[in-house]
């Protein structure tokens, strides 16, 4: 598997791995993403955009909480990486966290894999 580790961030709540496999860059949120913890999710994403990246995986599994905060995080990565073409792909969801999509209409606006390996790979 063609996947490289390029580096984390922790805000006690929240951490965000981050590694690229192929042409994704896939972040790996685990904890509580809410206005506390927003920026550690934020700056990443935000980093790998000004780098260029245009496929964006964020890998669900780990994310216990999302809040408004934490979707417009996940918006505004949306609303840049489609102005250079690309697109924010989301999998893994907890059933918890899919009914903040659900009940906003956020998941009409992403890509939504049932797996990690469905969003890698479509």
């Amino acid at each position: 598997m063609d996947r490289e580790a390029v580096g984390a961030a922790d805000l006690g709540r929240l951490r965000v791995e981050v590694s690229r496999h192929g042409r994704s860059a896939v972040f790996t949120p685990t904890g509580e993403l809410d206005h506390h913890t927003a920026d550690v999710l934020a700056q990443p994403l935000n980093e790998a955009v000004d780098a260029g990246v245009t496929r964006l995986v964020i890998d669900c599994a780990g994310l216990e909480f999302c809040d408004s905060t934490g979707l417009n995080v996940l918006l505004s990565a949306r609303l840049r990486v489609e102005e250079l073409g690309g697109g924010v792909h989301l999998a893994a969801m907890r059933p918890s966290v899919a009914r903040v999509f659900e009940i906003t209409g956020a998941n009409a606006v992403f890509t939504v894999h049932d797996t990690l390996d469905r969003a890698l790979h479509e």
